[in-house]
């Protein structure tokens, strides 16, 4: 045996108590703009629980938990990941902008910064001069010590008033033909982007 896999003992989990009660905030938070799929909902909270995000979002048709659906991809995240449903997605948005969070579309806009360009000069110049009611703060890291993570429906992306009423778009570079990714996937590319 070349490299032994971990058993679920050694992986040093805690439980969900310890959890809930000595985590430190991350700063992040997800916003699910009209995800329907309860698998995608719930594949949102498992990695949202991975990655430590402070809090979900749950907009206008995302199905809420409990769900035998949600639960059966969450594998019991959602008892841990705090969630919020909202009705009304642009009033959320402004909501976070006040408590100071800076709300990032995940979207391809036509002014979209690419993930990978994230935080180094050219993206920020390239967020500047596309969206000049950016703070100086703001621009000048994208990497506010808050930050609100929109991914949108399945069909339709993030609602394009929701995308007006962000601070700036974000967008994961793809290759091939489709330029679409799922949005389960989308948000782990996006939370290990950041990351890192």
């Amino acid at each position: 045996m070349k490299d032994r896999k971990l058993l679920n003992i050694e992986l040093g989990r805690i439980s969900a108590d310890e959890y809930v009660h000595g985590r430190p905030e991350s700063g992040v938070v997800l916003v699910l703009d009209n995800i329907r799929s309860a698998h995608n909902v719930g594949s949102a909270f498992r990695t949202a629980d991975a990655f430590g995000v402070d809090k979900i979002y749950l907009g206008g048709i995302c199905p809420v938990p409990p769900s035998p659906e949600l639960r059966k991809v969450a594998l019991g995240a959602e008892e841990v990941v705090p969630f919020e449903h909202v009705d009304d997605v642009v009033a959320l948005v402004k909501r976070l902008q006040a408590d100071g969070y800076t709300v990032v579309a995940v979207e391809q806009t036509v002014h979209s910064v690419k993930l990978d360009e994230w935080g180094k000069a050219e993206g920020n110049a390239h967020a500047a001069a596309h969206r000049p009611f950016l703070s100086a703060a703001a621009c000048a890291s994208l990497r506010p010590e808050r930050y609100a993570l929109v991914f949108g429906n399945e069909v339709a992306g993030v609602q394009q008033e929701v995308v007006d009423a962000c601070d700036l778009s974000l967008e994961i570079p793809q290759q091939g033909t489709k330029h679409s990714l799922n949005v389960s996937v989308s948000i782990g590319v996006v939370l290990w982007g950041i990351r890192h």
